[in-house]
């Protein structure tokens, strides 16, 4: 089995850990955008050409599945890039977990890029699941570059502006940017309040990998050997995994689970 991820840079890594968590044995494709990442800011036009050329690349490694491991891609591009590659490629995309935090009754935030907060997209998912329950949109300005580029310090500043937009009653934090959940414990930390019940957060990798399997037929084997292997395409063309993708967890356990040809 071969799945490929597809997004501007290293946020499709919460998902490729995902994957190889629960099927060891499945190859993985890791097709980025890093000449034009990040997407957020780009018109939807340019942003969907751009991700079909990426979606493009990892299709060329015969994979049997394609995720689309960017919220905003999956907001602008989910729909040509089905139209361009399904059904023979199945493509899955990533959608912000609006519908679980809202079965947790309580309030609220979803931080997301700014190109996201306030979509039509967003709001519809808003209206569809969580009508009666208290919801903040959150701008997180900067916060997937930084990621992105590993920069420590623009992480910190990008999440504390975040937090301080955050009102404190919140009890669940959905991460409305596949990046951001590569900082998740950063963030649970900038908003936790004292004295307060442990603060919620909801990513998507999770569920997007076993979807993913889902619609492959296939079931979780996170006893199969480790006999994946890992091949990263940047712009098209095979390379090493990008030097920030091993300042994280996700980054480091693919690496040494299957070292990058």
């Amino acid at each position: 089995m071969k799945i490929a991820l597809m997004d501007s840079g290293i946020g499709l890594l919460p998902a490729a850990a995902a994957v190889r968590r629960l099927r060891p044995d499945a190859d993985l494709v890791l097709s980025l955008d890093p000449e034009g990442m990040p997407w957020g800011p780009r018109t939807p036009q340019d942003l969907t050409e751009r991700a079909l050329a990426v979606a493009e690349a990892a299709a060329a490694q015969r994979p049997d599945a394609l995720i689309v491991g960017c919220n905003t891609a999956t907001v602008h591009a989910l729909t040509a890039l089905r139209a361009r590659l399904e059904p023979e490629l199945p493509v899955v995309g990533t959608v912000p977990a609006i519908k679980p935090a809202a079965a947790g009754g309580g309030p609220f935030a979803i931080w997301a890029t700014p190109a996201t907060t306030a979509s039509p997209y967003q709001r519809g998912l808003i209206r569809n699941f969580a009508e009666g329950v208290t919801v903040t949109e959150v701008p997180c300005w900067g916060l997937a570059e930084a990621v992105e580029h590993a920069d420590e310090a623009a992480i910190d500043t990008a999440i504390t502006a975040a937090a301080a937009l955050t009102p404190d009653e919140v009890t669940t934090v959905v991460l409305g940017c596949t990046h951001y959940e590569l900082v998740a414990e950063r963030i649970r930390a900038a908003v936790q309040q004292p004295g307060r019940p442990p603060l919620v957060l909801h990513g998507s990798a999770g569920a997007v990998a076993a979807q993913t399997l889902r619609r492959l037929g296939a079931e979780p084997a996170p006893e199969a050997p480790a006999s994946g292997t890992l091949t990263a395409l940047l712009n098209g063309t095979v390379s090493p995994l990008p030097a920030a993708a091993l300042a994280y967890e996700e980054g480091r356990l693919l690496q040494a689970a299957a070292p990058v040809r």
